[in-house]
């Protein structure tokens, strides 16, 4: 028997300054900062688990930061002397006690799964599936702009070491495909494009606006209606690909992408789905269905995007597309360790767990304590 009991978990916020203001889905989501939740695990063996979520303002999905305080307020008493070396079952019994809200329960899912790296002596991507290559391709995002501000974007993230690009579109459809035209000029041999407009097009918005660009083979279209049926009447009148992002929020939803043949790709978002339990899930499914999948978070910190990378590089290159490079919207950096970005990819690290240590001076004291 393992001395592995939750003794204490402890709940930090922390306010991340956005480098400039980013805006998506067509200008409904304007976010200058995001606020993220970052819970520390601490258990009677003396080891310490860290998890983060962070919803990417309060209007981009059904989850904000507030929420996420009040649910660990309901989970925590719970947990409080259960064993952590247990994702699945932990999974299982916040499922219990707090029907929904699983934006909530991400953080305390990835804690517990760096606990059980840190217990086994083996870094995560190890016990999400192995190491199927050295890094995992990193999305650099532009956020909706003018056509020839977003083209000089894209040039400007390829000067960083990005090869895989996800500009933010929606809007006028005439000013949508002329964004999309000047893009695909800047595209080169090798590299990626998906033209993300998170939800922004009506049906008949994005009919128009993907059949004006048809002739290019080259780009993937995410989410480009709000809901999966919107999306569905899409597909049956366009033949880009489509990956679907927001309107997957459970493996219900999933089976019906899959079932229905809505798209031919999915983003899975460790902090929507509800931690790396969950998103492994999908994972798998994916893999054995024929699904590509970009895999990433919703934002925050190195905390969150190296689990991200972790489940990424554990995934099978030839279902994988890329992982959200989060980091680079703002300037803070509250541990060390952690993913390495090199020449547009992302290089888990090698240690024990999610290979992070956070800098309690950054953090500061917590917010809420439950023991």
């Amino acid at each position: 028997m393992y001395p592995t009991r939750i003794q204490t978990i402890s709940v930090f916020d922390l306010i991340l300054p956005l480098r400039r203001p980013y805006s998506v889905s067509g200008g409904r989501v304007q976010v200058d900062r995001m606020q993220s939740v970052i819970v520390r695990i601490d258990t009677e063996c003396g080891l310490s688990g860290w998890g983060e979520s962070c919803p990417f303002g309060s209007a981009y999905l059904p989850a904000f930061a507030a929420g996420i305080h009040a649910g660990i307020a309901e989970l925590a008493p719970r947990l409080l002397g259960e064993d952590p070396l247990h994702p699945e079952q932990l999974s299982h019994i916040m499922d219990g006690q707090l029907s929904g809200h699983d934006y909530v329960k991400s953080a305390l899912d990835m804690a517990c799964w760096d606990l059980l790296g840190q217990h086994t002596g083996l870094p995560l991507y190890a016990l999400l599936g192995g190491r199927f290559s050295k890094g995992v391709d990193m999305m650099g995002v532009c956020p909706n702009d003018r056509p020839e501000a977003m083209a000089a974007a894209i040039d400007e993230l390829r000067s960083i070491g990005y090869r895989c690009f996800s500009p933010k579109v929606g809007g006028d459809v005439a000013l949508d495909i002329a964004r999309i035209r000047a893009i695909l000029d800047r595209i080169g041999p090798g590299e990626t494009i998906v033209i993300d407009a998170n939800r922004a097009w009506r049906p008949d918005e994005a009919v128009r606006i993907m059949n004006a660009v048809a002739d290019d083979p080259r780009p993937c279209f995410e989410q480009p209606c709000e809901t999966l049926d919107q999306c569905l009447s899409v597909r049956r009148l366009t033949r880009q690909p489509i990956i679907v992002d927001e309107a997957v929020l459970s493996f219900v939803d999933l089976l019906r992408v899959q079932s229905e043949h809505i798209a031919e790709g999915i983003n899975i978002k460790l902090g929507r789905v509800g931690g790396l339990t969950k998103a492994r899930r999908m994972r798998d499914f994916c893999v054995a269905t024929g699904m590509c999948m970009n895999i990433e978070e919703t934002g925050g910190t190195l905390i969150a995007s190296t689990a991200a990378v972790h489940l990424a590089v554990a995934t099978p290159p030839r279902w994988r597309l890329a992982t959200s490079d989060n980091t680079r919207l703002h300037d803070v950096i509250p541990a060390s360790g952690g993913y390495v970005f090199e020449q547009g990819q992302g290089i888990p690290p090698q240690m024990p767990g999610l290979g992070i240590q956070p800098d309690l001076q950054i953090l500061g004291a917590p917010t809420a304590r439950y023991s």
